[in-house]
Parts: C-alpha cells; sequence; structure tokens
C-alpha cells in the first residue's frame, strides 16, 4: 500500500501504462474505472502529445486512493478459496491474491 502511495507522477507514456497496468488489476472493484483512468490511457496513445494536465493528476490521485482504501486491501479469510493472479515480465512481477 505504500509504494501505491508514493507513487510518483508518471512523466512518461511508459511510467502511466505501468500504473494503469496496476489499475487494471484492480477495475471490477473500482466503480468507473474506465472514466477515472480515461485521461491516463490517452496519453500512452501514440499520436499524443504527452502533456500532463489538471485533469490527469486528478485522476492519478483518485486511482491511487481508490487502490488504497477499502474495500480494495482486507485481510483475506484463509478459510475460503482465494485465487492469485500474475504479471510478469523483463522488470517486473505483479502478484494479486483475490
Amino acid at each position: 500500500m505504500e509504494a501505491v502511495i508514493k507513487w510518483e507522477r508518471p512523466k512518461s507514456a511508459a511510467k502511466i501504462r505501468s500504473f494503469v497496468g496496476l489499475a487494471g488489476y484492480y477495475r471490477r472493484f473500482i466503480k468507473g474505472s474506465s472514466k477515472i483512468v480515461a485521461p491516463l490511457t490517452q496519453l500512452t496513445r501514440k499520436d499524443q502529445h504527452f502533456a500532463w494536465t489538471d485533469r490527469c493528476e486528478e485522476s492519478f490521485q483518485e486511482l491511487k486512493k481508490r487502490l488504497t482504501s477499502a474495500p480494495m486491501l482486507v485481510i483475506p479469510d484463509v478459510g475460503k478459496p482465494c485465487e492469485v493472479y500474475y504479471d510478469a515480465s523483463h522488470q517486473s512481477l505483479i502478484c494479486v491474491l483475490m
């Protein structure tokens, strides 16, 4: 949770893709996630000039808030079945327990 809270503002399309990829794991738990993330995903387009706007900042901060508040983070019930989702690249490994 601390890593998401301290996540610095993305300064390139690649950094935005990284953050949006993380948020994508939780999109089904974030009401209106596609509308929230829209300003960020527009900056990842090849024909789009990278210009960080107030709208992008609001979107970034709202996603961070939603990813670090209840009901997103709860202690797992070990008596119930769970699934582990993962994504690996040459640079990192991300795992999510659901």
